[in-house]
């Protein structure tokens, strides 16, 4: 049985007509959900074998959440890929997960040949039909692969993160009890649907029966209409990365007089800096805030801690949280568990570690393992563990996180690489309060004929744009002759790292 489906099926039958979906004066019901979902998920099952691959191409669309309902109902892995993705990193997500086929609510800018497409067009006309789900046709269950969201790959290669079904109904079982959603509940839905924060989102709200209300990236850019649609939207619950809540906090309206059904604040995708929280709950406090945190490999967030007064007045770098019930965490070093309050590399083990990433044993293998007899994660990151709270210590390898997204610099480089007039690059980080503030590049160019370093750049950062998503372009460029090395003949990208940030 598939908890999401029973329950989705359950609120449309009883309410056809509540609203699960608002986008200004645009609102889709859960009947609407069913029938549409019921008719694209025939049309899958007919066409495409079970337990395979279907990318979801688009923006922030309501029929986006639609085609992953109706993959879970035909019994198929989704992929969300962002309509601001590179041509050619699209490309490697069709080689890299094998998919059958691309439901595509944008133009769709990849040659199809690559693969079978469903486009806008063909999707709404089957969409309205009525076509009966036939009880033959079985959702995704039990360790099946319900969605795969791509990373970044050090070989400029993404990883495909997958997720199982146990894994996601583990996670969201947690977190709605746990957060205290209400029914009807208004969700802002801000995060990319290609960011896994989105999943907690978009779930928790249809499972509570609550409403979308998404703000898309054009509304960002117009404040003004940005602060009158969220002002309009009667949030209760927002979900989002502390770099979001930031770009807020710039407007004096936002507050909690202006926004008096706001309840609950929930921050994750980056480390929450002391002075957002503390203006947050001092601008908010009828709302409860809370810190969360976790890697897409373990299924969203796994780690959560109310944010008070008290706790922003004992300390300076906040925490990450309680550690999510049945999951174990701890921290280790050279293979070894360590004791609490020792800092190493965080651990994760429990029900909602993935599989592992998609045909790519070499890296599952790297990072992921069995803990006595449960599956386990290298996070990557430093912590330490102190009265059952988890404290995040930085990364202990070239892996951030910047504006909310993971990616690794390595993935960054070897697309610099690739431009005729960059003979060596390292990228690295600039820090302000404990977070990636800037990327910076280093570079040794080849030979050119620009008059200025900056033409240079200007030129560099385009070439760029083709290559990788906006926010893995470098902001800074530095050129020089040459970079400094280990004794090992390696770029030494500390050294680095502490020039930047000195």
């Amino acid at each position: 049985m598939n908890k999401i489906v029973t329950q989705l099926n359950k609120i449309a039958r009883e309410e056809p007509n509540k609203i699960c979906f608002k986008d200004g004066d645009f609102t889709y019901t859960y009947g609407q959900l069913k029938r549409e979902s019921d008719t694209l998920a025939v049309l899958l099952a007919q066409r495409y074998k079970k337990n395979k691959t279907i990318l979801i191409y688009g923006g922030m669309e309501h029929q986006m959440f639609v085609s992953y309902i109706a993959c879970m109902k035909s019994g198929h892995a989704y992929a969300p890929v962002d309509n601001q993705t590179p041509i050619d990193r699209i490309e490697l997500m069709i080689e890299v997960s094998d998919c059958e086929a691309v439901i595509t609510w944008n133009d769709w800018p990849v040659d199809e040949k690559l693969i079978s497409v469903i486009t806008k067009v063909e999707a709404e006309q089957v969409m309205s039909e009525e076509l009966v789900l036939e009880k033959s046709i079985k959702p995704v269950t039990d360790d099946e692969t319900i969605y795969i969201i791509f990373t970044s790959g050090t070989t400029g290669v993404p990883k495909g993160v997958q997720i199982s079904y146990s894994n996601l109904i583990n996670f969201l079982e947690w977190c709605v009890s746990d957060f205290d959603f209400k029914e009807g509940d208004n969700f802002l839905a801000q995060v990319p649907y290609s960011f896994d924060v989105s999943v907690m989102i978009t779930y928790s709200s249809l499972l509570m029966g609550g409403v979308l209300i998404p703000i898309t990236k054009e509304l960002i850019s117009d404040y003004e209409v940005l602060f009158n649609r969220l002002e309009e939207s009667e949030l209760d619950v927002w979900i989002s990365t502390p770099s979001f809540v930031e770009i807020c906090l710039m407007n004096d309206d936002f507050n909690g007089s202006n926004y008096p059904n706001l309840r609950k604040f929930l921050l994750a995708g980056e480390e929450l800096k002391h002075k957002t929280a503390s203006e947050l709950v001092k601008r908010f406090p009828n709302a409860k805030t809370y810190n969360a945190y976790g890697p897409t490999e373990a299924t969203v967030i796994v780690t959560k801690i109310e944010i008070t007064q008290e706790l922003l007045n004992k300390m300076d770098r906040l925490p990450i949280g309680y550690i999510k019930p049945g999951t174990d965490m701890f921290t280790m070093l050279e293979g070894k568990r360590l004791p609490d309050g020792e800092k190493g590399e965080l651990i994760i083990a429990g029900p909602t570690v993935s599989k592992g990433y998609i045909n790519n044993s070499e890296k599952t293998n790297e990072v992921f393992f069995d803990y006595e007899g449960t599956p386990a994660y290298h996070t990557g990151d430093a912590a330490i563990i102190e009265d059952g709270i988890v404290y995040y210590r930085g990364r202990i390898d070239f892996q951030i996180k910047f504006h909310g997204y993971r990616m690794e610099l390595e993935d960054i480089e070897y697309h610099l690489r690739k431009n005729k007039y960059v003979k060596s690059a390292t990228v690295v980080p600039k820090y302000k309060d404990f977070k990636v503030q800037r990327l910076v590049a280093y570079i040794i160019p080849e030979h050119h004929d620009f008059e200025k370093e900056f033409h240079l750049a200007k030129y560099i950062k385009n070439e760029m744009k083709e290559l990788v998503m906006e926010y893995m372009i470098p902001q800074t460029f530095i050129f020089r002759d040459e970079l400094p090395l280990t004794q090992n003949g390696k770029i030494d990208r500390k050294h680095l790292i502490s020039e930047v940030n000195d």
